[in-house]
């Protein structure tokens, strides 16, 4: 078990409940990052005394030194701020659980470091996988899939005799709110709509990418990155109770699930604890309580931000770091209510087939350069 934690968007949903799992187990947090809510992070700071604290925008890090000049830690700030928590000598496990592309340079300094790394971030193997891999395996840095439907792939695999007995992967998705509805029914709908997700309570951003199934489109990109499989091995199945949270097939047909009630807290603790298990606060899964499990197909005209998804992962190179920016920039554009629903999946479609890619090298620049250009290229259908 890991004993001293950087927690990278520690005020966030994934943030507080990965504070909320060292809390309960005893483990020290050395250092915290956030974007701007310095309310709770100060809060944070006071409980857990970190040494290090990083605030992402610069404006407000200011009246978090002043907040704080009574304690003993070095308030940071910037990308730069952020970069150095990843990368703090006391951390034993960096935890990046920040939104956004904001956390694909973190996850590259922490692996520098030679950080081990629970990463809930998808935006750091969407749009860069191949660099992220190649960089971890050259430092021996081990990355913990903190994803539910990831984490349940991991802890499926440890009884796996080896990576040639896997035959396929199924991630299981919720459906989202909009489950079941034509394109005609979600023309009008509202951002309201959108966040009232039926099973988990999550940020903005990833509410709006379950509704419209590009969170499990991103999650299908991480799956091929983190477990070495190519997409036509990755399935996705619609299963509404959001008890099986993924499933490994084997080459003998046998199926196997990881179940639980749907609660953060049980694979971030387990990113955390690896090997070990350790006891936790979650309410125990009652199956009699369910009482039935459903499964249904995606229905991929609706939702096309899945499809798009695993295209990009086919055509491989820059395209999934593309798909991500212009994902990002038209769930922005949503959330401030100056576009339609179902424009979203339209955008990534159009900044995949028409942003040109170059050489298509996968290098940090690369990266950076194409989404900005997906983003560009977003706000100006506007």
């Amino acid at each position: 078990m890991k004993q001293n934690l950087s927690v990278l968007g520690s005020t966030g949903s994934i943030g507080t409940q990965t504070l909320d799992v060292a809390r309960r187990l005893g483990i020290s947090v050395c250092a915290l990052a956030a974007n701007r809510n310095i309310e709770l992070l100060e809060r944070q700071i006071r409980e857990f005394k970190p040494r290090m604290a990083a605030v992402f925008d610069r404006e407000v890090a200011q009246r978090l030194r002043i907040s704080v000049k009574d304690m003993d830690v070095e308030i940071l700030e910037g990308m730069e701020g952020l970069c150095e928590a990843a990368s703090f000598e006391e951390a034993d496990l960096i935890c990046n659980s920040v939104v956004g592309m904001v956390g694909l340079q973190p996850t590259l300094s922490a692996i520098q470091a030679g950080k081990d790394i629970a990463l809930s971030n998808k935006e750091t193997l969407v749009a860069g996988g191949a660099l992220v891999m190649k960089e971890a395996s050259s430092k021996g840095v081990s990355i913990f899939p903190v994803d539910s439907e990831h984490s349940a792939v991991f802890q499926c695999l440890q009884g796996s005799p080896s990576e040639k007995a896997l035959s396929r992967i199924i991630l299981t998705a919720s459906g989202g709110p909009f489950f079941g509805k034509s394109k005609g029914e979600l023309e009008h709908v509202t951002v309201r709509d959108a966040l009232n997700h039926p099973n988990w309570d999550m940020g903005a951003k990833i509410t709006v990418d379950s509704a419209s199934m590009m969170n499990k489109g991103l999650e299908v990109i991480e799956a091929s990155w983190l477990f070495h499989q190519p997409q036509e091995k990755i399935d996705v199945v619609i299963h509404r109770e959001s008890i099986i949270h993924s499933m490994i097939e084997y080459t003998d047909n046998s199926v196997i699930a990881q179940m639980g009630v749907p609660d953060m807290r049980i694979p971030i603790q387990y990113a955390i604890t690896y090997p070990e298990r350790m006891p936790s606060p979650v309410k125990r899964l009652s199956l009699k309580d369910v009482g039935k499990l459903t499964f249904y197909e995606p229905d991929w005209e609706t939702f096309p931000c899945l499809s798009a998804a695993k295209e990009a992962l086919a055509r491989g190179g820059l395209s999934t770091a593309v798909i991500n920016g212009a994902n990002e920039a038209a769930v922005e554009l949503f959330l401030k209510e100056k576009t339609p629903f179902l424009r979203i999946g339209e955008w990534v479609w159009e900044a995949m087939e028409k942003i040109p890619l170059g050489d298509n090298a996968v290098t940090l620049q690369a990266i950076l350069e194409a989404d900005r250009e997906a983003r560009a290229f977003v706000r100006s259908r506007i």
